[in-house]
């Protein structure tokens, strides 16, 4: 089995609630790795490595932890940046 590698925008109330620190906890309970940062138009770009259902269900549920605050998640290309070997991290 092969892994997914997606790269996701978040757009709503998602800078400056703990939106960051959240996804990285809530990473911790699935089987993947990758990173989440702040972006300059108010938006939080997160990308995640993994089997397809454990990122799916990361997905699901970093906006389970949020609720109210995602108004709307694009997928988007991902930008070629390094995916930590193991964990999930914060970026600034």
């Amino acid at each position: 089995m092969s892994e997914t590698h997606r790269a996701v925008v978040f757009h709503g109330n998602v800078q400056g609630v703990g939106f960051r620190w959240t996804t990285s906890r809530v990473a911790e309970k699935f089987c993947v790795r990758g990173w989440v940062r702040n972006e300059s138009d108010g938006t939080v770009r997160c990308e995640v490595v993994g089997m397809n259902a454990e990122v799916c269900a990361f997905l699901t549920a970093v906006n389970d932890a949020m609720p109210g605050h995602v108004t709307a998640q694009n997928d988007v290309q991902p930008d070629g940046g390094s995916i930590p070997g193991s964990g999930f991290v914060i970026r600034r």
